[in-house]
């Protein structure tokens, strides 16, 4: 099946893909935390996700309802995003989250890769649907040392994080359609050695997407984007 950024198919509840605030609020489970370290029900800001071949949700463990992506990778819909939080914080809202029945976390290298490593080295890898980003190359990047970055950043992730696989790899746009080539091949082959169970794109417009499947031999899973009731037109 082809992959639409634009038409959700076979519709069904819109998915909030990472929920995040900034206030300090009641947890309802005896903690006091920023918005920022919030899991559920204080968010107003949220992120969908327009999949190709989409299949009706059904009931994950916990509760949450998830979807099964190409390859038969299964992803809740709901996440926690760390965008912005530090190596503590991000641990943290982890320990909350999971309380509350979360297992997807959305996170960046970094600080935030970095707190998921603590969590994971205190409390397992297992029931965690690990999902990450590669960085932007700088403007001006060849696409050939592009591609090195992307490889030498999966590398240091897996590395730091302590395990052999994520399962969700998302690679961000450029304005140079060889880059974004370059860099997804890099996730395809990622994907074959068993480093990611899947792959996706974030914020690609339609140009972006057309790029990718030019050469893509493996469609996106995913385009993630921010969707919330405060954008403009």
């Amino acid at each position: 099946q082809g992959f639409s950024p634009m038409i959700q198919q076979n519709p069904g509840p819109s998915p909030l893909m990472a929920i995040k605030n900034n206030d300090s609020q009641e947890s309802g489970i005896g903690h006091v935390i920023d918005r920022r370290s919030a899991v559920v029900a204080f968010g107003v800001s949220a992120s969908a996700l327009f999949l190709p071949g989409l299949q009706s949700p059904a009931s994950a463990s916990g509760g949450i309802p998830e979807w099964t992506l190409d390859g038969g990778v299964k992803m809740p819909t709901l996440a926690l995003n760390t965008v912005g939080l530090s190596v503590e914080d991000t641990e943290r809202a982890i320990r909350l989250a999971r309380k509350e029945g979360f297992t997807h976390v959305d996170f960046h290298p970094g600080a935030e890769r970095d707190g998921v490593a603590a969590y994971i080295a205190s409390s397992g890898r297992e029931g965690l649907f690990l999902n990450t980003k590669i960085r932007k190359a700088p403007p001006g990047t060849p696409p050939t040392e592009a591609a090195n970055r992307v490889r030498t950043q999966i590398e240091e992730d897996l590395k730091i994080l302590g395990v052999d696989s994520v399962d969700m790899l998302m690679l961000r746009d450029s304005p140079d359609c060889a880059v974004i080539q370059a860099q997804w091949a890099v996730l395809e082959e990622a994907l074959k050695a068993g480093k990611t169970r899947s792959i996706g794109v974030i914020n690609f417009c339609e140009s972006a997407l057309s790029c990718v499947l030019e050469k893509a031999t493996v469609k996106p899973a995913l385009n993630y984007y921010m969707l919330h009731v405060g954008m403009g037109p």
